[in-house]
């Protein structure tokens, strides 16, 4: 982010260890930061995750998807995400039992989850509802990157038209 001065993945400046934000709710919070949320500052269901900073990961509150090109030459799908950005010191920071047990509610919904290890490389993980014989998959290969999805893409791949109807 350009007005923080620091990359996707890079450790902010105002945070410090076991207090988070030092900046959260004061004049110094950049405005890129007061618009953002995760979902444990929203409580998303996520009573039961420890704070951002003592977990090493935080829950992005914006929906993504990912496209997924069938090995039988089937129409791709899209499939609907949560982006959880893991500290780069931490990159198992995934395997929580509380963020576990949190994927696998959303993967109830029909959410898969994308964990995003830096600002290249990501995992997508399909709880248990996905599988057919009930089990984890963590898919790391065979993804590309492509463009950050803009809103209305976002709206159209999770089958919303954004009107007012």
């Amino acid at each position: 982010m350009p007005r923080l001065g620091k990359k996707a993945g890079q450790r902010c400046k105002h945070r410090k260890h076991d207090k988070g934000c030092v900046v959260y709710h004061t004049p110094a919070m950049p405005p890129e930061c007061a618009i953002w949320n995760c979902r444990w500052l929203v409580n998303d269901d996520a009573a039961d995750l420890r704070r951002p900073d003592h977990a090493h990961y935080v829950i992005d509150i914006m929906p993504d998807f990912i496209t997924i090109a069938p090995d039988d030459g089937g129409d791709p799908q899209n499939i609907q995400v949560v982006q959880v950005w893991i500290d780069p010191k931490h990159p198992d920071a995934h395997r929580d039992p509380a963020l576990r047990r949190w994927m696998l509610r959303r993967a109830e919904e029909g959410k898969a989850a994308l964990v995003r290890l830096n600002q290249h490389d990501a995992i997508v993980i399909f709880a248990p509802p996905f599988d057919a014989k009930g089990e984890w998959h963590e898919i790391k290969s065979g993804m590309k990157a492509v463009k950050t999805h803009t809103f209305a893409e976002v709206l159209q791949a999770l089958g919303e038209d954004g009107g007012d109807g």
